[in-house]
Order: C-alpha cells, then structure tokens, then sequence
C-alpha cells in the first residue's frame, strides 16, 4: 500500500473516532448517593401531608368539599349561567384550558394556571395577590371578565336553591333571612362558598408520575426497572436538570416548585405593556379584605406569618410565581401570558435568557447544544401523570 493511502486511511481512521466520541451515546455514569437523594426529595414519595389552612374552618371537611365540588361546577355562579370555574380550570387539560389568557365572559390578563396541588402553596394567582384558595375562589366570581356575578347573587343563589341551602346550613349555621341579609352578613356568606370551593380544591393532586417509579426504582436499586422506565436520553436529561441547568434552584421539591416569586425575563405578551407581577401582587393581598389577617378568617390567632413577614422590594418587579412542572401535558401555552407555545420553546428561553423587559432577569443563560435541551424536555415529560381527585362526576375526569 502506497504511503498516501497509507495517510488517507488513517485519516479517515481518527476522523472516525473523532466522530464516534462526540456523536456516539457514552455510558452513563451511575448515580452518587447525594445525587439520590436529591432525587428522593423531588419524588411524590417525599410529598408531606397538606398543611392544615386555619383560616379555612372547613378546609379539611368532606361534606364541604362536596359542596365544593358543586359551585365549581355550577354555571349558574355567572352573569350569564355560562361560567364556572371549571370553564378555565378543566379537569382533562390538569385544570387549565389550553389558552393564552383565560377565557370566560370577558379576556383575562393572564393564563390560567392550574389548581393540581396549589393548595400547598401560600400565595394564588400568578402574582400571588390572594394567600388562600378560598379567597383566591372569590375574585373570579365578581371579576368582570370571568364570572361578572355579585356577593348578593350569590347569596341569594345558596338561599334560594334548597339542595345549597342544606349544604350550607349543614356547614356553616342559618343563612340570613332574605330581606334581611347587610352587607356583613352577606360578605359571611360570599366567604364561606370560598370556603367551600376551597374544600374541593385541596383534594386535587397530582398522581404518581413515570419519574417517580423511576426514583422508587432507583432507591430500591432495580436496573432492570429502571432500564425499562427510563431511555438514555431521559436519564441524561435528569441528570442536566438537576446539575448543569439548575433547574432545582426554583422547581424543587416533590411539586417541583418552590412556590416563590423570580423574574425569568419572559418576553411581553403582543401588545401589552409590561407586567409587574408580584411588586403589584403583594401590594393587593395586603389590602384583600378577605386575607388571613381580616375578619372573615376563621383562625382566631391570625397565625400569617406568609403575610406578616411577604417581600415587598423592587426585586420582585416583574416577578411571577414558580409553577409546579408536574402534570404539564394538556397544558400548553406556557409562561404567565401563555407566550410560549411548547416546552421547547420555554427551554429556548431560558437557553438565551434574554434581558428582562421589566425588572431584573435572574435566569443566566443555559448555553446548552440542541440535543442538550431535547433531553432535558425528554425529561420534563416524564412527569406527566393522572391527576388524583377525591371524586369524579360523569364527563369531568380524563
């Protein structure tokens, strides 16, 4: 063989191996027992039990929570018996509705964000502007675009139908007469349906998901399980989520939210000015007459310390809530406007974390290749798992 073939073949050679170790799948390496344990804690196995909400007297009451179950239903909590709660929050889209901004008699600022779990959170909304679910519940009801009902409609609704009427009563005591129902009495009432809704809400949580078998897979040390579970490119895209991505400094814990506020410079909606998230958000909770400090709480310690002890610096300009990543299929578009279509296009946001339109962007740019950012969405849809509710009425469920 001639010296030149001889040249020609051996670069072909280490071109080849060239191409073999950057392209070819590496083993990957097993996990540290510090890695596991983070995994652990990131595990539906590692979820606590749901604190108990004291403002909330019947948070935890079954009767309530079937009560519940029915105003979040019921059409007839609107200005045009069109709405309700399940209008945005639909139980087979994991309780969002597949919009930008939320839909009802009017067009929402924002996107809905879904209710699986939220009620271990302190603050709702995505601006954390309430901090309870049921006094989250109320504001849709007499906001304009949504629901566009009044507390006296309510009331009167509860009072006039007899099936409400014995829930309630069962629940909370007499209803005021009608003709003799003042503004307290009635505001009562108004609060105690939240109360109620609120009693539903707290037993919607997410189910056991692909990457929580795989967790119980890997504490119990089963290859094979795990092998089965998960491909080389999910495996990879854990390992980046919780190293190189950091994903864990917000999406921690068994939710894989830490339920606080970060401004992540997501891009305005078209044709909006910018949002001023939790800096507005903290602001109105404060004020919110029906929060854990006024006088429609049922916890008479006032035991708030969320409230008492909330940020309120210009940190939080144009800050939002982190949201859980669980159960994120069937809840497209993201981001609090819903600006992105897909996950990748979160992914992308965050691989270039662009300035902040408003405030400061505390995301630092990923850098990651392509295939980098398919793993860790390969990952991500991992999580994807049945929600758990403690009934489901016909046409509700999945």
């Amino acid at each position: 063989m001639s010296r030149s073939k001889v040249s020609v073949l051996a670069l072909l050679c280490g071109a080849l191996i060239i191409a073999y170790w950057q392209f070819w799948p590496k083993a990957i390496p097993g996990w540290t027992a510090e890695e596991v344990e983070v995994l652990r804690s990131l595990s539906l196995s590692s979820l606590q039990d749901l604190p108990p909400n004291p403002s909330n007297a019947v948070a935890d009451n079954p009767l309530a929570a079937e009560f519940g179950s029915r105003l979040f239903f019921d059409t007839r909590l609107s200005a045009n018996n069109g709405i309700s709660c399940a209008t945005c929050h639909q139980p087979i889209r994991r309780f969002t509705d597949g919009l930008q901004k939320g839909q009802a008699i009017g067009t929402t600022d924002r996107n809905t964000p879904s209710i699986v779990g939220v009620a271990y959170s302190p603050w709702q909304f995505w601006d954390g502007r309430r901090d309870s679910l049921w006094s989250q519940a109320l504001a849709p009801i007499e906001d304009a675009r949504e629901h566009a009902f009044n507390r006296e409609q309510v009331r009167s609704l509860v009072t006039d139908d007899a099936q409400y009427r014995e829930y309630y009563e069962s629940l909370f005591g007499r209803l005021p007469e009608p003709g003799r129902a003042d503004a307290h009495s009635t505001n009562v009432v108004f609060a105690n349906i939240g109360k109620a809704i609120e009693a539903f809400e707290r037993t919607i949580m997410p189910g056991e998901s692909r990457f929580d078998r795989y967790v119980a897979a890997l504490v119990n040390g089963d290859v094979e399980r795990q092998e089965e579970l998960f491909s080389d490119d999910e495996v990879r895209g854990l390992r980046l989520f919780i190293s190189d991505a950091n994903c864990t400094q917000c999406h921690n814990g068994p939710l894989l939210t830490n339920h606080e506020f970060h401004n992540t410079g997501v891009i305005s909606f078209p044709g909006d000015i910018p949002d001023k998230g939790r800096v507005a958000g903290v602001r109105e909770v404060m004020l919110d007459e029906f929060n854990c400090k006024g006088e429609y709480s049922d916890d008479d310690k006032r035991s708030c310390d969320e409230l008492e002890f909330a940020r309120t610096d210009a940190t939080l300009i144009g800050a939002f809530k982190t949201p859980s990543l669980r159960n994120l299929e069937n809840t497209a578009p993201f981001m609090h406007k819903g600006q992105f279509a897909t996950l990748a296009d979160v992914l992308e946001n965050y691989n270039v974390a662009a300035d902040a339109m408003i405030g400061h962007n505390e995301a630092k740019p990923l850098g990651f290749s392509q295939r980098q950012l398919d793993q860790l969405e390969a990952f991500l849809r991992t999580l994807a798992a049945p929600v758990q509710m403690m009934a489901t009425r016909e046409g509700q469920g999945d």
